[in-house]
């Protein structure tokens, strides 16, 4: 027996629901299913509901999770559980698991990204362990078994969870979706967290192995103070770093990065091509998908990781509009290419894409 999908379990930044809840109804639309969203304000959660229920592997291959920009998180909802007695809330909970006839491989415990929500943490690293024993002790769920799905358990609080499904590797791998990551010590700002977890989650392995080498060349447009360039530099690629304003002098004395006083969008590099562009320039999204479309479809650059700072009542529809300026950029020539898209953990009003030539 098939778990049955009620809809999808979407987590995403609060005060982006509006644009998640869009998002699911264009996908589900482009798929022949329909639905309708719930959700709301700044709760940073979103409830897709299925008009017609369907079998969950269906609702998976549907929506894929690389599709989704602006879920961090996104599971196939399969149940929900309301009012678990306080006296006792790991039966009721198991024994619905279990009437999924679905076995697991991973178990991930989730909340949305509010204040109230992280108040649930000390509950659930004391609840989860049971969940996870009496399911081993079901042989339900099997940790060594990575072909298996995972089993999200979303909490509204104590006494409420939704039950969602993932296929593996079609849901972020961090629970919630939030990267955990350090701030490297040398870094010039914190904006270098948000190139390192684009490295992590918009890359296949294969690709940061191939592209992310010591001795290849980077170039950086918008640098100043070089959080983004640190990234190359720590990784022993040389640097173009593009800016009027100044880098930081423990940047500058790795000997990895070159600064060039200029402007971004009307500057070129002598070098034929580099594997890498990255832009964090504070300009009009449609300039920026033109800036490095042009980059890449030309061969100057052979990848390219950017970011489109969003107007805030438009995010939606002006994502669109950049999706088209690149794809008409690249049919210009019949080019192939890749554009992935997130709403990254470290990102605020903008998204994060990478775009490759292939």
């Amino acid at each position: 027996m098939n778990a049955t999908a009620k809809g999808y379990l979407l987590l995403c930044r609060p005060g982006f629901e509006k644009e998640c809840a869009a998002e699911a109804d264009a996908l589900a639309l482009s798929s022949g299913m329909s639905g309708f969203a719930r959700t709301e304000a700044n709760s940073g959660l979103v409830h897709y509901v299925f008009n017609e229920v369907c079998d969950w592997h269906l609702a998976a291959e549907a929506a894929p999770f690389e599709q989704w920009v602006f879920a961090r998180q996104r599971s196939v909802w399969v149940e929900r559980l309301k009012d678990l007695p306080a006296e006792d809330r790991a039966t009721p909970l198991v024994n619905t698991i279990l009437s999924l006839g679905q076995n697991i491989g991973r178990l991930c415990a989730e909340t949305a990204d509010t204040n109230e929500a992280k108040e649930l943490s000390g509950f659930l690293k004391r609840f989860i362990p049971h969940i996870e024993r009496a399911l081993q002790a079901k042989n339900i769920l099997r940790p060594k078994r990575s072909e298996l799905p995972t089993l999200h358990l979303l909490f509204k609080n104590s006494s409420q969870v939704d039950i969602g499904l993932s296929q593996p590797g079609d849901a972020s791998a961090w629970p919630m979706g939030i990267v955990r990551l350090r701030m490297p010590r040398n870094a010039p700002s914190r904006s270098t967290l948000k190139l390192a977890e684009a490295f992590e989650i918009m890359l296949t392995e294969e690709e940061r192995a191939n592209s992310l080498r010591a001795g290849l060349w980077a170039i950086d447009l918008g640098a100043a103070p070089g959080g983004w360039s640190f990234q190359f530099a720590e990784r022993g690629l040389h640097v173009q770093a593009v800016d009027n304003g100044p880098l930081a002098d423990a940047l500058l004395a790795t000997g990895m990065v070159e600064h060039i006083r200029a402007d971004g969008f009307t500057w070129r590099s002598q070098r034929k091509s580099v594997e890498w562009l990255v832009c964090d320039m504070v300009e009009q999204p449609t300039r920026i998908a033109q800036l490095v479309a042009d980059w890449t479809a030309s061969g100057r650059a052979r990848r390219c990781i950017f970011n489109l700072k969003l107007p805030m009542k438009k995010r939606f529809e002006e994502l669109k509009r950049c999706r088209q300026i690149i794809d008409s950029r690249f049919k210009q020539h019949n080019d192939h290419y890749v554009l992935r898209i997130k709403h990254l953990y470290h990102d605020r009003e903008e998204v994060t894409a990478y775009l490759a030539r292939i």
